[in-house]
């Protein structure tokens, strides 16, 4: 039996100062809805061996599992442990214990980061416009940009017109170089409200001479006032002159002063990172493109915009140290001055951090317990060969939203911590083929579906994704199904397939009504810097 802990025990916990990983184990869809503990970072059971060391990376952490009671906690307690970590305990009752305790639960994704948002919108009055007010700012042709502080990927998905994509942390580093002239309104927008206010903010506080004002409501905003959004757009701010570097470079000096911002030195950061006690995380906040081309070897690439938006999803251990790494510090600095707001306590900013011999290419996740795993496996073209054969069957372990968009044909969608209850509703098949995107989490689930089958079990060599570049056929939407295409999926309000714009509202809702729900709480450390 896992050993567990008290609802008000891990309250405790919250406010003690020690480091502590609080992690919930259902699949995101659930975790999203039914209610999770606020400092709870969402890491599904059928993930966790892929994501445990980037999110907890010190086997010595103390741990404590969340569920809704259903007992996945415990699984993910035992499995911790046969992966070495030796502090994971299970918080008793789950998340109704919790809220029978009389502790807050909260619905949603990144909400530390949302709430967040809005206290600075709160605190710090930020400006705000509506989409209508917006509008009519461009028929009269009044100087200004719009600055979209989301990822290129969300970017082309919807924009503003003329709006131009500088993710969060570039706002302040490429700014002077887009709005040049002090005349200029700066417009600042994301989705919803989190990224507008912050990155309105941000240029606020970096002392910028332009009228910064954040769009309210975002996107959801604009189509909300039934106004015209572009889709597929892909403007982005190019590089910084060396004028542009020096304003940014001014304005890191202003920022470091007014948010005590601390830096320190690669021989520090080796220092820490000999100290077994204690957990250090290695963040680059630039661009990932410019991590890929070289980073620092052990660092992370997490652009400075997401980090403060999800900071849940990037450190998984609370108290932890934060060390944040860019090429000249004006991006570190700007995120750093966040996260101090957020209440981490030990974030400082890597000087000089890209000195030295860089690596090259994407962070590639350790993943304990996968060189264990001994699994026949079969490639794509032999697979393709067999699939006719009805005593083949094929599951599909990957997420539900890749599935939908593409899935080899007569998979069955299947969630790998379901698998027991589920498993009887496949077919009968001598042969059991399992695949996920790029084959791993099907690698890791062969010794649990060969322990509920006589037949062969097999994995597809390079996944779904060695299936399409080898150019064979997919099948898109619902085809077949062991579990809820909706456990695991965290739905964003323009994701529906009806009612997006009631799904808006009610999202909208829920991000302004978090002040008064975090309050109730207690536990978040948020702190205003008055100018």
């Amino acid at each position: 039996m896992p050993k567990t802990v008290s609802p008000a025990e891990v309250k405790a916990m919250l406010s003690d100062g020690e480091e502590l990983a609080l992690l919930d184990v259902r699949e995101q869809g659930r975790f999203f809805l039914d209610g999770h503990l606020f400092f709870a970072s969402s890491l599904p059971l059928s993930a966790l061996e892929l994501r445990i060391a980037d999110m907890v990376p010190r086997l010595d952490t103390r741990i404590v599992l969340c569920d809704g009671g259903e007992g996945l906690a415990g699984r993910a307690a035992a499995r911790l442990g046969e992966l070495g970590y030796k502090g994971a305990r299970v918080l008793a009752g789950g998340s109704a214990g919790w809220q029978d305790a009389g502790y807050e639960v909260f619905t949603g994704f990144n909400v530390p980061s949302k709430a967040f948002g809005e206290f600075v919108e709160v605190q710090y009055h930020t400006p705000s416009v509506s989409a209508e007010e917006l509008q009519e700012m461009m028929d009269k042709g009044e100087p200004l940009v719009v600055l979209d502080s989301r990822p290129m990927d969300e970017f082309r998905k919807m924009s503003i017109p003329t709006g131009i994509d500088v993710p969060g942390a570039e706002l302040a580093y490429r700014v002077s170089m887009l709005a040049p002239a002090p005349d200029t309104t700066v417009v600042v927008n994301c989705a919803g409200r989190t990224r507008s206010i912050i990155g309105a903010q941000s240029l606020i506080n970096a002392g910028i001479p332009n009228k910064v004002v954040a769009l309210r409501n975002g996107t959801m905003g604009w189509h909300l006032a039934g106004l015209e959004l572009e889709h597929g757009a892909n403007r982005a701010a190019t590089e910084p002159t060396e004028a542009c570097l020096a304003e940014a470079l001014a304005i890191k000096s202003r920022v470091e002063v007014r948010f005590g911002v601390r830096e320190i030195d690669m021989a520090t950061l080796e220092q820490w990172r000999r100290d077994d006690t204690g957990t250090v995380y290695v963040l680059d906040v630039r661009h990932p493109e410019e991590f890929e081309a070289g980073h620092l070897a052990g660092s992370r690439s997490a652009p400075g915009g997401q980090l403060v938006q999800a900071t849940d999803v990037y450190i998984g251990t609370r108290n932890a140290r934060v060390v944040l790494v860019d090429d000249n510090g004006v991006r570190a600095t700007m995120t750093a001055s966040w996260l101090i707001q957020m209440g981490w306590e030990q974030v400082r900013v890597l000087k000089d951090g890209l000195a030295g011999v860089l690596e090259e290419g994407p962070h590639v996740p350790h993943v304990p317990g996968l060189d264990a795993v001994n699994a026949d496996e079969i490639s794509p073209e032999e697979l393709s060969s067999s699939l006719e054969d009805a005593s083949t069957a094929v599951l599909d372990l990957g997420y539900s939203r890749d599935y939908l968009q593409g899935h080899l044909p007569g998979a069955w969608f299947a969630i790998r911590s379901q698998l027991a209850e589920t498993f009887s509703q496949l077919p009968p098949a001598d042969t059991v083929v399992l695949t996920s995107l790029d084959g791993l989490a099907a690698r890791l689930a062969a010794p649990e579906v060969a322990a509920l089958t006589e037949g062969a079990v097999k994995v597809l060599s390079g996944g779904t994704r060695a299936w399409q570049t080898a150019g064979l056929p997919m099948t898109e939407g619902v085809e077949n199904a062991l579990a809820g295409l909706d456990d695991d999926a965290l739905l964003k309000p323009y994701d529906h397939d009806k009612g997006v714009e009631d799904a808006m509202r009610l999202y909208l809702s829920w991000e302004i009504n978090l002040v008064a729900q975090v309050k109730r709480d207690g536990d978040a450390r948020f702190k205003h810097f008055p100018a």
